[in-house]
Parts: C-alpha cells; sequence; structure tokens
C-alpha cells in the first residue's frame, strides 16, 4: 500500500492532510515531519490509520494470494 498516492488519490495535498490530522488528533503536525516518516519507511501503524481516516479510508487485513 502506498500511503503517498492513496493522499494523491484523495485528491488532498500533504499540507491539507497535516493539518486535517491536527485538528482531528489535537496534536501539531507538519509537512515535513510527514515527508520525512513517508521517505524514511518510519511510520508507525497508528499514523497509518490515522491518515486513512482524515481520508474517509480504512485499512483492510486480507489473506495473500498464494499465486503471488
Amino acid at each position: 500500500m502506498n500511503i503517498k498516492a492513496k493522499i494523491i488519490e484523495s485528491g488532498k495535498t500533504m499540507t491539507e492532510v497535516a493539518e486535517l490530522l491536527t485538528v482531528k488528533y489535537g496534536k501539531p503536525v507538519s509537512v515535513q515531519s510527514l515527508s520525512n516518516k513517508f521517505r524514511r519507511d518510519s511510520l508507525r501503524l497508528s499514523e497509518a490509520e490515522d491518515i486513512a481516516d482524515v481520508l474517509g479510508c480504512e485499512i483492510v487485513w486480507k489473506k495473500k494470494d498464494p499465486q503471488q
């Protein structure tokens, strides 16, 4: 799953997502901190869930297709 692609697909910018996260969860989130987490692959599952939430999405776990 590429979260940055989902953000783009949603029509929102990183700035908008950072602002939505700040408002919804009451803790400051900057575009720079989000970008750093994406670049370093250090985004926590809880942060991914928060981003999905503000995008109106959910994270779904499903069994892998053994053919892949």
